[in-house]
């Protein structure tokens, strides 16, 4: 059943008007814990921009990266973080406005005073990690147990029909046979006979060989990037083979 177009919209144009709205009324409560830890305007208005950067990057940095990769426990962490230090600031910026709280305490301006350096540093600790590169992405396929067996597959050279006037080419013997081609991953004896047609295959034709293999549905990123990188390094001539016609790379 298809969805309704109300709920598209909703979908659609409803999330960056909570984003900007929750944004604009988190702002004054950010603003005035600046102010009771002492910094002066135009100064003070740099803590709701901090916060709400921090925790949007962190986010981005922990959505983005493989599970087990570099840097994505950090910015998991970080995001969590940003989002405890937003409600704090909110609950004691209206704690004080309704008299329930003094703003004139140390450990309260000692806190607030940590928040951009700690906040700087660790962008920059995520901005130095590198991300997770082809040999060490695990697989984000959950269909796939850890302890399957590898599949190893034997490169031979291709049988020509021998000439009417000439005997058939012996094969060669088993001592000058290719060596057997081990993958980590045992998906790409799944999606290496793609190859096969003279052309480098494309995501989709990747995706639709490892769900007929019985794989399940596997990201975009994994199939380009850990799977098909596996066999050409393997092979490194079928990198230079032309791309498939109308399929995505």
């Amino acid at each position: 059943m298809a969805t309704p177009w109300y709920a598209r919209l909703a979908t659609t144009a409803g999330r960056p008007a909570v984003l900007g709205a929750t944004l604009i009324m988190s702002m004054p409560g950010e603003y005035h814990v600046a102010k009771f830890a002492g910094w002066s305007d135009p100064w003070a208005y740099g803590m709701p921009f901090s916060l709400s950067a921090y925790a949007g990057i962190a986010a981005v940095v922990a959505a983005t990266r493989p599970k087990g990769a570099r840097g994505r426990a950090s910015a998991t962490f970080g995001a969590a973080f940003a989002i405890i230090l937003a409600l704090a600031a909110q609950v004691v910026a209206h704690l004080v406005q309704t008299g329930h709280m003094d703003h004139n305490q140390a450990w309260l301006i000692a806190i607030t005073s940590m928040v951009p350096p700690a906040v700087l540093a660790h962008l920059l600790h995520l901005a130095a990690t590198p991300k997770a590169t082809t040999g060490d992405a695990p697989s984000t396929s959950v269909d796939t147990p850890p302890d399957a067996p590898v599949v190893e597959r034997v490169k031979q050279a291709p049988a020509l029909p021998p000439k009417p006037t000439q005997a058939p080419s012996p094969q060669l013997p088993p001592a000058e046979q290719p060596p057997a081609i081990t993958y980590r991953d045992a998906r790409c004896a799944a999606i290496r006979p793609l190859y096969d047609g003279g052309t480098r295959p494309g995501t989709a034709a990747m995706r639709d060989a490892l769900i007929a293999a019985g794989h399940g549905r596997v990201g975009d990123s994994t199939i380009r990037g850990a799977l098909r990188a596996e066999i050409e390094e393997h092979e490194p001539h079928l990198a230079a083979l032309p791309p498939a016609i109308g399929r995505t790379a």
